[in-house]
Order: structure tokens, then C-alpha cells, then sequence
């Protein structure tokens, strides 16, 4: 796999890579927090054997490496970029078990059915999810419960400061505005 671009991302510990050919199919994407996430999934495993990796987040052409900030993304890249560079489509094949594997959130997949649920899903997939794709994150989300939209960011967005407040509340704008002024917006 080569890459063809590297982009650093507004969270200090995160870094985009840029791939020159699709490393999933479109719309399917791998998440991993730790290397017992990743044991079953070969690139995943292999970028979790490199020091400092905290996680790993990949989608069609791209991957975001998340760093523990014990070392400098200059001495990093390259030790991340080998296993990048050496997979395969098969190494980054995630099985249906897979897409839904972590830890039990309070209130997750409660209240998916929501009539509003669509609407709200068409905004965060038209206006905002560009935007954190372009920042080699993303987000999910994993419930509506008593009119507050659970969310989980992923990737880059996961643990970069400005998610926390300023997109979200932008989110939380976006939804207001255009769907229910009722609906408050958490980050799980």
C-alpha cells in the first residue's frame, strides 16, 4: 500500500495517512484502542506492535494513527508508515464481530428508532462528517435517549481537545437548528 500523503490533524497525538488505493470498502471502517482489539485483524495487530501507538482508525483510503505522546511524531512516522506500507487489503479485513466490539455504553442502541433519527443522521453525514474526515476522525451514533443524541467520536476526534467543546457544540447547533431546539448533544 503506499502513501500518498501525510496529514498532521488538530489533535496533537494524531496523524492522517493518505492512501494511493482503497484499503476497505467504501463506508466500512476499522477502530482499535488497544492490541487486544486488534489481535485479530493483521494491520491493525502490526501498527499496535509499534511503540507508542495508542490507537488506530482506517476507513477507505485512509488511516489515523493516534499516538501516546511519548515521542515526537518525527522519530514516529516512520516506524508507522512500514506497516501502512506493507498491507494488504485482506490484513485490514474486519469480520462482522468486529464492527461492534467495546465496551458497553449506558443508554447505547436505545432509542435508534426514533423518527428523527434519519434526519439527524443525514445532517451529521452531510455537514459534519466531512469535516472530521478531513481531520482523520469520525463519529457514531450509539443512542438517543430523554432527547439527548449519545455520541462517539472516532479516530483523530476521539481525544482531541477541540471535539470536546467547540465541535460539539457546533453539532448540537446543527441538530437545534434544523431538527428539534430540544436535543442536546453528548460525547460518550
Amino acid at each position: 500500500m503506499k502513501i500518498k500523503e501525510i496529514e498532521y490533524t488538530p489533535n496533537p497525538n494524531a496523524v492522517k495517512f493518505i492512501l494511493d488505493e482503497p484499503l476497505t470498502p467504501f463506508g466500512i471502517a476499522g477502530e482499535f484502542h488497544n492490541a487486544e482489539q486488534a489481535a485479530s485483524v493483521p494491520f491493525a495487530r502490526a501498527l499496535f506492535e509499534v511503540e507508542h501507538v495508542q490507537s488506530v482508525y482506517y476507513t477507505h483510503t485512509w488511516v489515523t494513527i493516534t499516538q501516546d505522546g511519548g515521542v515526537s511524531w518525527h522519530e514516529l512516522l516512520r516506524e508507522v508508515a512500514i506497516p501502512i506500507r506493507e498491507a494488504v487489503v485482506e490484513d485490514a479485513s474486519i469480520g462482522e464481530s468486529m464492527l461492534h466490539q467495546g465496551e458497553p455504553i449506558e443508554g447505547e442502541g436505545v432509542g435508534l428508532d426514533d423518527p428523527r433519527i434519519p434526519e439527524i443522521q443525514q445532517i451529521l453525514d452531510e455537514d459534519i462528517l466531512p469535516f472530521l474526515q478531513s481531520d482523520g476522525g469520525g463519529l457514531e451514533i450509539k443512542g438517543f435517549v430523554n432527547n439527548q443524541l449519545l455520541i462517539r467520536y472516532q479516530g483523530a476526534c476521539g481525544t482531541c481537545p477541540a471535539s470536546s467543546m467547540g465541535t460539539l457544540m457546533a453539532i448540537e447547533n446543527a441538530i437545534q437548528m434544523q431538527v428539534d431546539p430540544d436535543i442536546e448533544v453528548v460525547a460518550i
